[in-house]
This record gives C-alpha cells, structure tokens and sequence, in this order.
C-alpha cells in the first residue's frame, strides 16, 4: 500500500485522497452516510419547516438525547445540546456567580479557549484564575494531577480539568480527581470535547457537577453538535448562553433546564439528531463495535508514537495509559525562520506548514506552551492506516534535519 493510500476503511469518508489526514482530533470528519442522513433530515425540514420544528423536532430531539445518554451514560433528561464543547463550558462558567477573592482552578494543558472563557468570567466578578503547572513530557500522570490539587484554597470556587487535553494528547485520570474535589464541596466542569467516542463514558458514575463533550470529534457526527451534562442538583444555576421562549415557559411537563435548553430560537438541529444514526454507524465498522473500535483506534495512536519516537529519536512523552487516539510529541526548537508570508493562525509552526505544502499531510505543529518550544500532534482514526505514519515519520525526521 503507498503511504498516500487510506486505510481500507477510509472509503466512507469523503477526505480528499490526495491528501494525509492525521489530524481528525481538531475538527472531525463525517462519513459519507451520515452526511446522508442529515441531508434526509434538512430535505425534511425544507419540505415543511412549521411540521418538522414545531410539531416534529421536540420528538426527534429526545430520541438523540436517548442514544446519547445511553451512549455516555447518563439520564438523558440531564443532557443539554449546544453546538461545540468550547460553549458548553461558557454556559457553565457565564452561568454561576462568581465574587472578589473567588478563585478558579485550572492547569496549564488546558485548552486555550475555554481557559479565556474563565479570564472572561474573572475579570468580570473580581475572581482569579490559578493554573497549576504541569510538565510535558511527564513520566507520572499522578503527579501531573497532585500538581492540580495542591493549588486548592478554602476560595477555590470550581475546577476545570479536560478529560483529554487538546495540545499533548493526555488521558487524564479523572475519575479519581473528580470524585476527590466534589467530596471537598467543590465543583468540577470536565472539558471532554475529545472523549465521547475515544473513551468509554459513565458520565452519571463519575458524578462531575458538570460535563461537556463534542460529537462532531470521535463520534463523527457532523459540525456543531455537542452536548453539557449538568448534575441534577446543580441545573437550577445554569442557563443557556441565548435566553429565548423557554425563560418563560409556562409548561409543567418538563424542567426548566430542558425548557430552556432545546430552544434558543431558529436554528439548523440536524447535526444533532443525527447522533442516534452516527453512533449506529459507527459501531458497524468493526467487529465488536465501540469497544472494539476504540481499542482499534488505541492501538493505531500508541504504535504511531512508537514509529515517530523511534524515526526522530525521542522517548515517549508519557506513559501508554495516558493516551487514548492522539499522541503528541515535543520537538526540538527550529533552527530556521518562518518563510515571509507565514500565516501563524493557520499553520501555528512553519513545520505544520512544510507538512502541508510539501509532504501533503495534515498535522498540527504548534507552539507550546510558549515559543520556542513546540509540539507536533497525530491522531488515529478508523479510515488511518500504519502505513501512513510511517511516511509522517520519515517526512518529520527530515524536515527537522533542514532545521524546520
């Protein structure tokens, strides 16, 4: 098979063939046959939209929110759908009532933008944000979290942790930091937007006040479809980031959070129903369905850091429990500068660039966590293939060597 050749599985996808994808954890990509479905269901709204959103869509949205819960597992009528993990953490944070001295803890692998969610909310109430520091690489995923319960104070108010972080790649043990702070009093927002699909989820079991996780990821649902778990006794704070109709919904028949959260006024929701269809979708590709998807998926990440830690010369960032679909790796500095034009906010490193351009992959390069240290990211999806890092392996070692 040539390096450029998918993997056999790659032709439900609809990736552009002349390119690697090795980057499904930023974005996603969604098979073909659930582009199909959402179609269906626009082609259905289209046809008559006062049918399909004021008598049809409050069904079709529990029969998502039923798969999904079933899928994460949780009671569904404690889901939420929003449109990306990024504003399931906004309608937490902007939700709850913060006050000066209030101190909001986090780590410094956390995902930059939910990070300025909590700046945002700080700088408003007169709160602070602590981050703990932690290492990458790191020999001990404990002490990576030891690091973040040591930074807690009698003002620690809420604890943000991601369940994988987005730069390094990290599973983190969360279960037992989860279960450690709630015991304390203290509140927990898990930033999962890389773990449905990529981990088993009891989400009901690991009791976080507060859990959000992209579908569009893992799942390969299409774009814009997310979901916040909010703990029962703790769905009286939140409300959704659009006040619309539910605020002053007379109904009795459903909660408040489920009055406000399933209409926050016109809007497209067929990335979202599609989940049922997805997850059904997904599980057919292999033997043994999820489980067995997402060992398959495993194992593909760890042997791609095996063959780049060996082609480059590095020793694995952390330890093999630690990754779940992606593994990053910590590159030496560049040697050579940006070519003139280089757009940072596209690339993040002139290597990602020399990626695209010349070797026709997609990878992300970036800095982190501040120049001139880096790190470069792979992820491993169903439709990837070993033969393909095999060829990022090669390609990497020498666009390092010319001082990239």
């Amino acid at each position: 098979m040539d390096a450029h050749e998918p993997g056999p599985l790659a032709r439900h996808w609809s990736l552009d063939p002349e390119m690697v994808h090795l980057n499904h954890g930023s974005f996603g990509a969604v098979p073909s046959a659930v582009l199909e479905r959402q179609s269906e269901l626009r082609d259905r709204m289209e046809r008559d939209g006062m049918r399909f959103l004021v008598h049809d869509l409050e069904g079709l949205l529990d029969e998502a929110r039923a798969a999904l819960g079933a899928f994460v597992g949780c009671d569904p009528d404690d889901l939420a759908f929003v449109p990306n993990a990024t504003a399931g953490v906004n309608t937490v944070v902007r939700s709850l009532a913060f006050g000066p001295g209030d101190e909001l803890l986090a780590h410094t692998q956390e995902y930059n933008a939910c990070l300025n969610a909590l700046r945002y909310v700080a700088e408003r109430s007169g709160a602070s944000v602590v981050l703990a520091e932690t290492p990458f690489p790191l020999a001990d995923g404990r002490r990576a979290a030891a690091a973040v319960m040591e930074r807690l104070t009698p003002r620690t108010r809420l604890v943000m942790l991601s369940h994988v972080t987005s730069p390094t790649g990290l599973v983190w043990p969360i279960g037992p930091m989860v279960r450690e702070l709630e015991a304390r009093g203290v509140a927990v927002l898990v930033d999962g937007a890389h773990a449905p699909g990529m981990l088993p989820l009891e989400l009901d079991t690991l009791g976080a006040s507060y859990y959000t996780g992209n579908c569009h990821k893992w799942l390969c649902t299409p774009k814009g479809s997310a979901f916040l778990h909010v703990r029962r006794d703790r769905q009286g704070a939140i409300r959704p980031l659009s006040i619309s109709h539910g605020a002053n919904s007379a109904r009795t028949d459903r909660s408040r959070f489920r009055l406000e959260a399933d209409w926050l006024g016109t809007a497209d929701p067929t990335a979202w129903l599609c989940i049922p269809f997805a997850i059904g979708f997904m599980a057919s590709l292999v033997g043994g369905g999820w489980p067995a998807l997402m060992a398959r998926n495993r194992a593909l990440a760890l042997r791609a850091r095996q063959i780049v830690c060996a082609a480059v010369g590095l020793e694995p960032p952390c330890p093999d429990e630690m990754i779940g679909t992606l593994a990053a790796f910590a590159l030496p500095p560049a040697r050579r500068a940006a070519p003139p034009g280089f757009k940072a906010h596209l690339f993040g490193d002139a290597l990602a660039q020399q990626l695209v351009e010349r070797r026709r992959t997609w990878a992300p390069a970036f800095p982190w966590p501040a120049p001139p240290r880096r790190i470069v990211r792979v992820s491993a999806q169903v439709y990837n293939d070993e033969a393909q890092y095999h060829r990022f392996a090669a390609d990497l070692r020498g666009l390092l060597d010319e001082g990239w």
